[in-house]
């Protein structure tokens, strides 16, 4: 099978849409293998369907409800995926206060669909975004 960047760069833009949209089967629908979510600085990770399922389930039910703007600043494309960079702002716990963190996100491409994702952002980000799979995540050797 020829691998076809363009197909890809369609599948990562789904892949964002599917997110904004909170639509958990879609996002899936756009990832292969068992995709592997790398975090840096940390130097932390998580891989396996299973835990993207449970990643994207806590990121619907707990994180979009705590998203109060979002502003994609650039987007880059090749043939190893697509990198955002971009801000998000997340109300506190009490919804009082807002945080923007600065993000810079590498949707990867496998063969014929995304194989996870690279993420650089603060340690705080991570751990409303990843929540309870924190303790899972694996150092990157």
């Amino acid at each position: 099978m020829t691998r076809s960047i363009t197909a890809l760069i369609v599948a990562a833009h789904n892949h964002a849409s599917a997110e904004a949209l909170g639509d958990i089967d879609a996002i899936l629908a756009t990832m292969e293998g068992e995709p592997v979510y790398d975090f840096y600085p940390v130097g932390r990770r998580f891989s396996g369907m299973d835990r993207t399922r449970r990643y994207y389930r806590h990121f619907v039910d707990n994180v979009m409800p705590r998203i109060a703007g979002y502003q994609l600043h650039q987007e880059w494309l090749g043939e190893g995926g697509v990198v955002q960079e971009y801000s998000v702002d997340v109300r506190d716990e009490s919804g009082d206060g807002l945080t923007r963190h600065r993000i810079l996100g590498i949707l990867t491409f496998g063969e014929a669909l995304l194989s996870g994702e690279r993420l650089y952002a603060d340690e705080a980000f991570f751990r409303i975004l990843i929540g309870p799979i924190w303790d899972e995540l694996e150092p990157i050797a």
